[in-house]
């Protein structure tokens, strides 16, 4: 059970961080009458949470429950109650009580109808504030003071009857998280994992002819295998290398065999409903004439052109015109990763607050009153929806432990 602190009235709550976790825990506390002070180091809310509505502003995804669970890897088990408390289906609810109507795509995954982020931000932070929630910016939390106060850049403290720490990860710093929290924790005695590019694109060494024809290229509909690992979705030829869903979900993956080798080796399959003996019958049995191979393979095997040169890139000259070596390849194209994008290019961040030191509500155990949520906990997941849903379960959860701290219904 955790600790209770004297009960004051009103309390006062410091939430530090205006992204999706910190909004979301104000949230929670500003609706059992707890007064809010939200602190936040840019000069306006939601950042982040902007620049994933570039994309559409993936929300969350209807797949079942385990298999959405499934997705959080080694933190399932520790994630299942948040986002048992706050599920897709419950997301999805709170979206259209700001107004914002949602839909679900073919892919599974759901998106507000607007396609953007700024509506619901708007919305959201004008219930917060209609609810007596302070929103503080240029405000840099800087750690606590030898009395245990909350000290901050401009010289100002503040004695909160609890704290949220809702700081986020370190990726794309320029959006306000850039993980200089982590020193004023370990500072202070907490393990903090080293925090790690996670959902990033990987450097290739592509030939200049296959950047200049096939940059921002899509490899639609494959599976991409690191070990015995293997997803199913999309990628992106960048210039630099490959990016895209397929590839972030095997962020994990990638780094270990980084780790250990220096380098991580992937293998493509371009057409995963197709084996090979299939692929080999279709080959054999349509005779190529006059025709080229690109476009033999393109008609016969549905392949498209970048797949096409794909595979040219892999075999580093001419394809094999036997149809059973063209299946093999087509199943299994060889990439060899170099290297991830740095931490100030990736999507989320992998690492940080361990979660063996929160308890039940995600209050720190050796900082009591101080409660931590969102992407600063060491816990990852792949984009598709689950990296928000994530961080607003977490940030709810942290509100509901800070009200049973304070002894509130």
């Amino acid at each position: 059970m955790s600790q209770t602190a004297p009960p004051q009235d009103p309390a006062v709550v410091a939430v530090i961080g205006a992204g999706p976790a910190g909004l979301m825990a104000a949230e929670v506390l500003s609706e059992a009458g707890v007064q809010v002070v939200i602190h936040e180091r840019m000069a306006s809310a939601g950042r982040k949470l902007l620049m994933a509505g570039r994309g559409g502003l993936n929300l969350t995804h209807s797949e079942p429950l385990e298999t959405f669970l499934s997705r959080y890897r080694e933190a399932e088990g520790w994630i299942r109650n948040p986002i048992g408390a706050f599920s897709p289906g419950d997301l999805a609810a709170w979206a259209e009580g700001l107004g914002q109507e949602v839909f679900t795509g073919s892919s599974g995954r759901v998106f507000p109808r607007a396609m953007k982020a700024s509506p619901l931000l708007r919305a959201w932070l004008a219930r917060l504030s209609g609810r007596g929630v302070s929103l503080v910016t240029r405000s840099e939390w800087r750690g606590w003071t030898t009395e245990g106060e909350l000290a901050f850049a401009d010289g100002t403290v503040q004695k909160p009857d609890a704290t949220v720490l809702a700081l986020g990860g370190a990726s794309w710093p320029r959006l306000g998280s850039d993980g200089q929290w982590v020193s004023l924790l370990t500072e202070r005695g907490l393990d903090v994992a080293p925090l790690q590019p996670a959902n990033v694109g990987f450097n290739v060494v592509w030939t200049p002819e296959f950047v200049a024809r096939f940059a921002g290229q899509p490899l639609k509909a494959i599976a991409v295998s690191c070990g015995d690992q293997t997803v199913r979705g999309e990628a992106l030829v960048a210039a630099y290398g490959l990016e895209g869903g397929a590839i972030y979900a095997l962020s994990a993956e990638l780094r270990a065999a980084f780790a250990r080798d220096g380098q991580a080796d992937v293998r493509i399959d371009l057409r995963p409903d197709a084996s090979v003996s299939k692929l080999t019958a279709r080959l054999s049995s349509t005779p190529r004439g006059s025709q080229s191979l690109s476009n033999h393979l393109r008609k016969v095997a549905g392949l498209s052109p970048v797949a096409i040169s794909l595979m040219r890139e892999a075999t580093g000259g001419p394809l094999p015109d036997q149809p059973t070596s063209l299946a093999g390849l087509i199943k299994a194209v060889p990439v060899r990763l170099l290297g991830p994008r740095g931490l100030d290019r990736a999507i989320s961040t992998a690492g940080g607050v361990t979660l063996e030191q929160l308890d039940r509500n995600l209050m720190i155990r050796d900082l009591p009153g101080v409660f931590a949520a969102g992407e600063m906990l060491d816990w990852e997941a792949p984009t598709g929806g689950y990296l928000l849903q994530g961080c607003l379960a977490t940030g709810a959860a942290a509100g509901r432990g800070v009200i049973d701290w304070l002894g509130r219904d």
